[in-house]
């Protein structure tokens, strides 16, 4: 069948590469896409918040099924309209991507089903934040309700912080997004990243995986979207995977079927493991990123299969296999990330560095200008290795970098330093 593919990510990169091996796909298309995905899709100009655009789109390439890969079309109802179109696609509804599209609607998902999470308070307006703010002990956790691109969360460790993110929220620092506000209970623990398809009525559980948010090593600075990330995650033994269907994934399902918005797409946990077990800090309505790059690199099973049994509704007749080896991806960022990113930099040594055995190479943020690949985001590649240890995976993927020539980018040099160090894996 003709696909199409909606994003133009690292995300998307590695949903492509995987795509692309499928014995069912006979074309896949990309919008809007970019250099790399441009090895494995035609990759197309089309405005995907253009809904009816989209549907002729559809209608003139045949297309079968169109998996939507980042959040902000799903907030915006794509899938709405390309199912009522009668057009088959991979994603949550509109009104399902809410467990992404608002944080508060999440929190209080979570207190009316019983799904352990930290403790909260939601606001629409700074001077009810100060109030609960003074009564709550510190570190917190203020965040922006809505969608704020990874860079919306802050941890305060002090009042002054706090209240300093509360108003960056209300002035209008994430846009939308800071209309309304969350302030969190600070959760101690290891974080984790898990993922399962859900099909409205049944959750099939996928690898689990572990991301860096801090923009700097050891773990410091801002948060950004990711700066790496390796699959599987050590701390998510099986107990605390059962746990986690059990206590979370599950619940979620029953709750959004018996809300009447079922879910139906990957549902990804962003979970903290403490020492009361797992406990939700917050949903995404897609593949993560970049966690998406390691955990194609380790599927067995054929991914459009797999997505198409999501849209059918027969997970329940469905199973996926994973690969035992550990995958692991760098971010390469254009400098000023998180902030403002430089563009248009030059990127050489990209062939070199794929030649390394186990690694690919995943566009998430550039542009072509003739022969030369140019920087044209804040994350701009991921370096993703396979090898049989994480460490072995990691030293190829190091590598890989080091053959890379790009003075205009940066990347943390101590990707699942956690689970080296302190885990020995």
């Amino acid at each position: 069948m003709n696909v199409l593919l909606v994003g133009s990510g690292g995300r998307e990169h590695a949903l492509a590469w995987a795509l692309s091996a499928s014995p069912l796909l006979k074309t896949l298309y990309c919008a809007p896409g970019n250099p790399g995905i441009a090895e494995h899709a035609t990759c197309v100009k089309l405005d995907v918040s253009d809904h009816p655009a989209v549907i002729a789109y559809c209608r003139e390439q045949d297309i079968g099924f169109v998996i939507i890969g980042p959040e902000a079309p799903l907030v915006a109802g794509l899938g709405d309209a390309l199912g009522a179109a009668s057009i088959k696609y991979f994603g949550p509804t509109k009104a399902a991507a809410q467990l992404e599209g608002s944080k508060g609607y999440t929190k209080d998902l979570c207190r009316e089903f019983g799904i352990p999470t930290a403790a909260y308070g939601r606001f629409k307006d700074a001077a009810s934040a100060r109030a609960y703010l003074a009564n709550q002990k510190l570190p917190i956790v203020v965040k922006a309700d809505g969608l704020a691109a990874g860079k919306g969360v802050i941890i305060a460790q002090t009042s002054a912080e706090a209240e300093a993110a509360i108003d960056a929220c209300f002035s209008g620092a994430f846009g939308a997004a800071g209309a309304e506000v969350v302030i969190e209970e600070f959760l101690e623990g290891e974080e984790a990243s898990f993922f399962a398809l859900c099909d409205g009525t049944t959750a099939l559980p996928l690898a689990s995986a572990q991301d860096h948010k801090r923009v700097g090593d050891g773990d410091t600075g801002p948060n950004t979207g990711g700066m790496g990330a390796y699959s599987p995650a050590p701390v998510v033994t099986p107990e605390i995977a059962d746990r986690v269907m059990r206590e979370i994934i599950n619940p979620t399902v029953v709750a959004m079927r018996q809300r009447g918005t079922p879910f139906k797409g990957v549902l990804f946990a962003g979970l903290m493991i403490t020492d009361d077990g797992p406990k939700l800090i917050e949903y995404n309505a897609r593949f993560g990123d970049p966690e998406t790059q390691v955990l194609m690199m380790r599927m067995k099973s054929d991914l459009l299969a797999a997505l198409l049994a999501t849209a059918d509704g027969v997970l329940d007749a469905f199973d996926i296999r994973w690969n035992d080896d550990a995958a692991l991806t760098v971010v390469l960022a254009a400098s000023g990330y998180p902030g403002t990113p430089m563009r248009g930099t030059e990127i050489r040594g990209l062939d070199a560095a794929s030649r390394v055995a186990g690694v690919e190479i995943f566009h998430a943020g550039t542009r072509r200008d003739g022969d030369r690949i140019l920087a044209d985001g804040g994350r701009v590649l991921n370096v993703t290795a396979i090898a049989p240890t994480l460490m072995e995976a990691r030293e190829r993927a190091y590598q890989a970098i080091s053959r890379i020539d790009w003075p205009g980018g940066f990347y943390r040099k101590d990707i699942a330093w956690r689970a080296l160090k302190e885990r020995g894996v």
